[in-house]
């Protein structure tokens, strides 16, 4: 017998709940410099969206971005930090079960990482132009949690 998904889809898959990376997030949480953090944990999503949101930030980008006829380093930055915590979270939940589709709930912590990754690809994609990207990431957003975008000022 199927079991319901968080999501209400009786056919889905279940939703990926992700480990904790307790040693990144705890660093973060120190105010431990997000460069080291990213150094001494690779593989942290956590870490490499930290860097990217923080480059947004000094871009003067906070919500959705706006694109721009001229684009600064932090944004390409941030797009690079973005991308890296991306592909890094798409590994762990690729070993944790996750198909390319399905839930990734925005309410189990240490799946936020990635999805913060996610929305700040979103946002550097849209400052620098490339609409497509950005319509994928929040294609994916929407997929792994529709409560996400939200909670990340996408919406």
């Amino acid at each position: 017998m199927k079991r319901m998904t968080s999501f209400g889809d009786l056919l889905g898959p279940q939703p990926v709940l992700l480990p904790e990376n307790s040693d990144a997030e705890q660093a973060l949480l120190d105010n431990q410099s997000p460069v080291d953090v990213a150094a001494a944990h690779p593989t942290a999503s956590v870490a490499w969206a930290q860097l990217a949101e923080d480059a947004l930030e000094r871009a003067g980008i906070t919500g959705s971005g706006e694109p721009r006829a001229e684009v600064s380093l932090d944004v390409v930055a941030a797009y690079a930090f973005a991308r890296t915590g991306y592909h890094r979270g798409l590994d762990l939940l690729r070993r944790n079960g996750w198909k390319g589709f399905g839930p990734v709930p925005w309410s189990h912590e240490p799946n936020r990482g990635f999805l913060r990754a996610v929305a700040a690809l979103a946002r550097a994609a849209q400052t620098i132009g490339e609409n497509d990207e950005y319509a994928r990431c929040l294609d994916l957003l929407e997929d792994c949690d529709p409560r996400a975008a939200g909670e990340l000022g996408l919406d």
